[in-house]
């Protein structure tokens, strides 16, 4: 078998997780892209090393040792990237990265009255700000 046929699907899932990566606004899916990407470079390191043990004659096989470690670091990689999305899903209520970027930098819509809106208890349509008096104070001035 030629090396050729390897390389080319190795580029060709590499492409594919690259437009992933740049293209998905869900975190997940972008992980999915990351992980496709990885298993192309772990394919073009085993096709290399028998490419190259056929010429050599070297019986060593670095490059399917290598992949085992990429495979070993990309599964940790995922876990720890499903718990950071399950983690910011929870906290915000959204995985879409367009939403959280713009929260991270401060970007929320805010309507005309401010975050909370016209309804907000320490909001004045007046303009003042008006603040609420404690229940105890309330109780004794109606006593």
């Amino acid at each position: 078998m030629h090396l050729v046929y390897p390389a080319v699907l190795a580029a060709l899932l590499f492409c594919t997780g690259l437009y992933g990566v740049l293209a998905r606004r869900n975190a997940i899916l972008v992980l999915m892209s990351v992980e496709l990407m990885l298993n192309a470079v772990n394919l073009n390191l085993v096709a290399f090393d028998v490419w190259l043990s056929r010429t050599a004659q070297d019986k060593l096989h670095s490059g399917q040792a290598l992949t085992l470690f990429t495979i070993a670091i990309a599964a940790a990689e995922i876990g720890i990237g499903l718990a950071i999305v399950l983690a910011v899903y929870r906290a915000r209520g959204t995985s879409d990265i367009d939403k959280l970027r713009d929260s991270a930098e401060g970007h929320e819509p805010d309507g005309p009255d401010g975050p909370d809106g016209p309804d907000s208890p320490g909001s004045d349509p007046a303009g003042g700000d008006r603040t609420e008096p404690p229940a105890a104070e309330k109780a004794e001035a109606t006593a």
